[in-house]
C-alpha cells in the first residue's frame, strides 16, 4: 500500500492536472492527463482505472533483455493468436536481428513497429483518456518503459452478424443485402453502390459511457452544406450516458418534441439510403444497430417503398394510390363508422342500416365503447404477435383473431359489423410502408374515434383539421413535413402521389436542396 501511494505521489508531481485520491484509489482523468516515462507508474494508474475488470490482459514484455514494456487489451475484442503472430513474434525477431544491444533504445521500438511490422493501423498518443478509450474500443496499447506515449494498435477481431436480407423492408424485386450492427460494414455497403469520392463520411463518438461510433454520410455537391453542418452540430451537443440504438438520436434531435410523427426516416436497406443520398439527404449511421436514420424526411417519403423504383412506373402509380386509400381507412374508417351510426343514421341506406341494427341486437355496449374495446384487443393481439418468437407469433395473430373474434360475436359482446370494420382497419395499417408512420396513425386513430363518438362527423372533421394543421407546422431540419404539397412545388410532384418514369425525372427534389438539381440528361 505504501509503495502504491509513493507511485501515486510521483504521478501527481508529473501530472499536475490529475485529480487522484490515494485513499479511495479512484481517479478522475481530464483531457490533459498524460502518461509519465515510468512504466510502473503508468501500469499502476491504468490498473486502478480498470479495477474489477476481469476480461483485461496485461502482457509484460522484456525486449532484448533490457527494455521493459506491457501490452494491454480486452480479451473479448482481441484474437490472442493474432496478437502473438502479428505483434509479439515480430518484436522477438526485432530483438535478435535488427539492432545491436548497444544501439537499442526505447524510441527505436516505436519506429520499428510503425515502419517495419505490417499492422492495419498504428497510432501514437500520450493522452490518458484517449488511451483508455482506445483499449475499450478494442485496440491493443503498448507502453514502453522510458517513453511517455503509447502505441495504439488495431488488432480487433469482432464477431459480426453476416449480411442478410432486411426483415423490416422486404421486397419482391431488389437487392437482398441489409445493414448489420457493424458501422464499418454498413459504410462499405454504401460505398459499393456509390463509388465516388464525393461520398463523404464524418465520424463522431456520442455517449459518455458508451462512446458509440456515429457517422453521417452525404454526397458532397448535392447535400446542402448548411444541412450537413446543422446535423453535425446537433450531434456534437448531445450529452447522454449511452447511445444504444439510433432511436436515441432520433428522439434527442426531434425539434417537435411532443409530436407523434418522426422527423427522421429510417431504413435497413443500403439501396434506399443510397437513393436518399442522391436526392440530397443525409444518413446517420450508428454502431451496434442496423437501422440507419435519414434526414430530412417528409410525410410523402414515408409512404414510398424501395420497390417503387424497381417496378413498372404505371404499376407503381396504382400501388401508391392503394396505399393512400388504405392510409385513410387506417386513420378514419372506425371513426366514420362510429359517427354515422351514432349521429347520422340517415346517411346509411335503409337495408344496410337494418342489417347493422340486427347484428347489434344484444350487444351491451355503445358503439364507441365497442369500437375502443375491439381496437384495443386488436392492438394487444398485434403486439403479442411481435413479441413472441416468429412461428408462435404468427400463430397467435391469425388463430387469436379468428377464434376470439368469432367467439365474441357469438357471445353477443361485439357485433359482426364491428369485427369487419376493425379487421379492415388493421389490414390497412399493415400496408403503410414505414412502421413509425403506421404507429403514429394507430395512436391518432383512438383520439379521432373519441371525437367522432362525442361530436359525430363534426368531431371527425375537427380531428382531421387539427391533424393537418399540426403536420403543416412540422419541419424536418428546415424542410416542411408536407412538402412538396405544402408549400406547393410543382417540379417535385413527379415523385409524390405518383412516380414518373426515370426518363421524365430530370431534377432532384428542390424542397430538399438547391445545389445540384440536375439528375441526368436524356438524349
Amino acid at each position: 500500500m505504501n509503495i502504491l501511494k509513493s507511485i501515486l505521489n510521483k504521478l501527481g508531481s508529473t501530472n499536475k492536472s490529475s485529480d487522484i485520491s490515494s485513499d479511495s484509489m479512484t481517479y478522475s482523468t481530464s483531457n490533459n492527463d498524460k502518461l509519465s516515462t515510468s512504466l510502473q507508474i503508468n501500469i499502476a494508474l491504468i490498473k486502478d482505472i480498470f479495477s474489477d475488470i476481469s476480461d483485461i490482459t496485461y502482457k509484460d514484455l522484456k525486449i532484448n533483455n533490457s527494455i521493459e514494456g506491457t501490452l494491454i487489451f480486452l480479451n473479448n475484442f482481441i484474437d490472442k493468436e493474432i496478437v502473438t503472430e502479428d505483434l509479439l513474434r515480430p518484436l522477438l525477431h526485432f530483438n535478435k536481428n535488427n539492432f545491436q544491444s548497444n544501439d537499442l533504445r526505447a524510441e527505436n521500438i516505436h519506429d520499428y513497429i510503425k515502419t517495419t511490422i505490417f499492422l492495419p493501423s498504428v497510432e501514437e498518443n500520450d493522452l490518458l483518456n484517449i488511451i483508455i478509450d482506445s483499449i475499450l474500443s478494442g485496440k491493443v496499447a503498448l507502453i514502453i518503459d522510458g517513453l511517455s506515449n503509447a502505441l495504439l494498435i488495431e488488432l480487433r477481431k469482432l464477431s459480426k452478424r453476416s449480411i442478410s436480407e432486411s426483415i423490416i423492408e422486404p421486397v419482391i424485386r431488389g437487392p437482398r443485402d441489409g445493414f448489420t450492427e457493424d458501422i464499418e460494414t454498413n459504410i462499405t455497403l454504401i460505398r459499393r453502390r456509390l463509388k465516388t469520392p464525393k461520398l463523404k463520411v464524418r465520424s463522431i463518438k456520442i455517449g459518455k459511457l458508451s462512446q458509440t461510433d456515429t457517422a453521417i454520410t452525404y454526397l458532397d455537391g448535392i447535400a446542402e452544406k448548411s444541412l450537413v453542418d446543422d446535423i453535425m452540430n446537433k450531434l456534437s451537443k448531445i450529452e447522454i450516458d449511452a447511445i444504444l440504438e439510433s432511436g436515441y438520436i432520433e428522439e434527442l434531435l426531434q425539434s417537435s418534441k411532443f409530436s407523434v410523427f418522426s422527423e427522421f426516416g429510417y431504413t435497413e436497406r443500403p439501396d434506399r439510403l443510397a437513393s436518399a443520398l442522391l436526392e440530397g439527404h443525409v444518413g446517420i449511421i450508428v454502431d451496434n444497430t442496423p437501422i440507419v436514420l435519414i434526414a430530412p424526411q417528409t410525410f410523402f417519403q414515408s409512404m414510398q417503398s424501395s420497390e417503387d423504383y424497381y417496378q413498372n412506373y404505371i404499376a407503381t402509380l396504382l400501388l401508391r394510390f392503394i396505399r393512400y386509400v388504405f392510409l385513410i381507412n387506417a386513420l378514419l374508417l372506425p371513426s366514420f363508422y362510429i359517427a354515422v351510426l351514432c349521429f347520422h343514421q340517415g346517411m346509411i341506406p335503409r337495408n344496410l342500416l337494418l342489417t347493422i341494427i340486427a347484428s347489434r341486437q344484444g350487444v351491451p355496449f355503445p358503439v364507441l365503447v365497442e369500437a375502443l374495446l375491439m381496437e384495443g384487443f386488436f392492438e394487444g393481439l398485434r403486439e403479442a404477435g411481435i413479441r413472441l418468437p416468429s412461428p408462435a407469433g404468427q400463430t397467435v395473430s391469425i388463430v387469436g383473431a379468428l377464434v376470439i373474434g368469432e367467439a365474441a360475436v357469438k357471445a353477443g359482446i361485439v357485433s359482426s359489423s364491428m369485427v369487419i370494420i376493425v379487421s379492415i382497419t388493421g389490414i390497412s395499417s399493415f400496408i403503410i410502408p414505414r412502421y413509425n408512420l403506421a404507429l403514429s396513425i394507430r395512436v391518432l386513430r383512438f383520439g379521432i374515434m373519441i371525437l367522432s363518438g362525442t361530436l359525430g362527423l363534426y368531431g371527425l372533421y375537427m380531428g382531421v383539421l387539427f391533424l393537418l394543421i399540426h403536420l403543416a407546422k412540422i419541419e424536418s431540419f428546415g424542410t416542411p413535413y408536407l412538402s412538396p404539397l405544402a408549400p406547393l412545388t410543382f417540379t417535385s410532384l413527379k415523385d409524390t402521389l405518383m412516380r414518373m418514369p426515370w426518363w421524365g425525372v430530370k431534377k432532384r427534389p428542390s424542397y430538399i436542396q438547391n445545389n445540384n438539381l440536375k439528375r441526368h440528361k436524356v438524349k
